[in-house]
């Protein structure tokens, strides 16, 4: 693969302060901010569980949920939600962590360790509801935020492969956002111009796609769908990137923009 990666710099020094800092973070000060953002991220989980998600409403449970079966609850969208909320955890806390001159390799791992934190104590007060832990979960979770460390630690991993999700509401849309897998879509984007044969050309503004998605997975039950897809799509993030827009060109890393894309589903019902 080497040979045709871009030839844009890798990450090579893992004590390489991010730019505006010095000298890097002192062990107090460090420890200091780790603690309050786990902490913080713990309580802003345990005020949302206790109004969206019976947290503390039922004695301590486990659960088997199953994976991507058609008599799964969402026909596993779930655990896809859940690896990708991992992922984007470890790469937000990341950056925040070098941002705070932490260096980018220890940036890497204590974000990964944090989301691994919060997403685990999501588990644990799950195991308080209806809901139950589930192993399935934390399985997701784990993959999650080993994709996060990688493409957080190593450059050229990010610059040609993205974990997106793409979300159109609908007037039925559930309150909590962040559990509607009806409206839902998640992807891997492969980004052409991370490769040399590409970026002297117009390939460079096309992606490659492939994802999953569900439907009919609410009640009344009456029309499920577990729909597998692949597409090609324009880079939007290299496209506002290049136009000097960064937080921009950030969201669409992340985000995949409904009808931006060109899709061939396949029903795993039919």
């Amino acid at each position: 693969m080497a040979v045709f990666l871009s030839s844009a710099p890798r990450y090579a020094h893992a004590d390489v302060l991010t730019d505006g800092c010095s000298t890097e973070l002192s062990a107090s000060e460090r420890n200091k901010k780790l603690w309050g953002v786990n902490l913080t991220g713990i309580g802003i989980i345990t005020a949302w569980g206790v109004a969206q998600w019976g947290y503390f409403s039922s004695p301590p449970k486990t659960t088997s949920e199953g994976w991507f079966g058609n008599d799964t609850e969402s026909g596993g969208a779930d655990k896809l939600g859940h690896a990708y909320t991992s992922y984007v955890m470890a790469n937000g806390l990341s950056h925040l962590y070098e941002s705070w001159c932490i260096n980018k390799n220890d940036a890497a791992l204590y974000g990964s360790l944090s989301s691994l934190a919060i997403t685990t104590y999501i588990e644990i007060g799950d195991s308080f509801s209806d809901f139950g832990a589930s192993k399935e979960d934390m399985v997701a979770n784990a993959a999650g935020v080993i994709f996060g460390y990688y493409t957080y630690k190593y450059p050229a991993l990010s610059n040609i492969l993205d974990y997106r999700w793409q979300y159109r509401p609908t007037s039925e849309t559930y309150k909590d956002f962040a559990t509607d897998y009806e409206n839902s879509k998640y992807l891997l984007a492969l980004k052409l111009n991370g490769f040399d044969f590409a970026r002297d050309s117009f390939l460079k503004h096309i992606e490659i796609h492939a994802g999953y998605y569900t439907r009919g997975f609410i009640e009344p039950f009456d029309n499920k769908e577990r729909n597998l897809f692949v597409g090609i799509g324009l880079n939007l993030t290299d496209f506002f990137r290049r136009h000097s827009y960064k937080k921009t060109s950030t969201l669409f890393k992340y985000y995949q923009l409904p009808a931006s894309s060109l899709q061939f589903d396949k029903d795993l019902n039919e």
